[in-house]
Formats: C-alpha cells, structure tokens, sequence
C-alpha cells in the first residue's frame, strides 16, 4: 500500500516511499542518475490506501462469509508490475529526468506478490486509482510535508 500516511525513512520504508523519495531528491539534485537494487524484475502489486478504504466499507456492507468460506479478503488491484517499471513511474512522478542503473549485486526478494482479489471481485469491488494517478497525488503529497517539515531528508 501507499499513500497519505506513509513511512519515507531512508532506510525503513518500504519500495514505493523509498523510491518516491529517492527520485525526488535526485529532481532536486539534477542527479545523473539513481541506483536502484537488484535486477529490477521483480514483480510487484500496489494498492492505494483510499482504494482500501473504500474495500473495507465495501466489504462491511456487502460481504456475509457462508460457515464453510474462510473469513478472509484480500484486497489488491490484481495487477502487478516489475520493480523497473515501477521506478520508471515514480521517476515520471516526481520530473526525474536522469538515468536509472541497477546495482545486481543487491538482492531482488521474492520474485513475484500478487494477491488474488477474485473474491472481493466477484462481489462487484475494484480498486479504482490507476498507479499513475497514485503516484503523482502522493508525490504531491511527499512535498507539502516534506515543506512543512513533517518529513526529514
């Protein structure tokens, strides 16, 4: 998940806040480029916390799990994308113009984590912000706390 709320930590935070903060200091830096770990071949899916809001209400109100079905959802977009393609969107996200490397040396993770929605979906929800819309309110997001110091470069 990302979104309003996340953890940019250097070193603590998970990819996506990671990345957003690495490309929007190398904007800032006008940096030649940005190393990234791993092959970038990972796959990854990204829900935005909104999106999981609205899931849980959704769910609240439509969702009355038979005795035999197993009292769980998971909720996702069912759409995943590699680690590279990723950092490609956030680099656009935050006017990074410079080349990405990727440093192979680093480890990848598991190679692949992807939720299956079918059962959430066969109920009627979606998520419903693309990742490309995503990304660029909480870019805009990172900014105005990072301005107000409520984020630490």
């Amino acid at each position: 998940m990302y979104g309003p709320g996340d953890n940019y930590h250097p070193t603590n935070s998970h990819v996506l806040p990671a990345l957003i903060r690495r490309f929007h200091e190398a904007a800032e830096a006008n940096a030649p480029s940005v190393t990234c770990w791993g092959t970038g071949t990972p796959l990854r899916e990204f829900l935005h916390v909104d999106d999981l809001g609205q899931a849980c209400v959704f769910a609240l109100e439509h969702w009355q799990p038979g005795p035999d079905e197993q009292h769980f959802l998971n909720v996702g977009t069912g759409v995943d994308l590699t680690i590279r393609e990723l950092a490609e969107a956030v680099a656009a996200a935050t006017g990074y113009q410079g080349e990405i490397h990727w440093d192979a040396s680093k480890p990848d993770g598991t190679l692949k984590k992807q939720l299956d929605v079918s059962r959430l979906a066969d109920l009627g929800w979606r998520a419903r912000i693309p990742l490309a819309e995503g990304l660029r309110s909480t870019v805009v997001l990172f900014r105005e706390e990072l301005s107000q110091r409520l984020v630490r470069l």
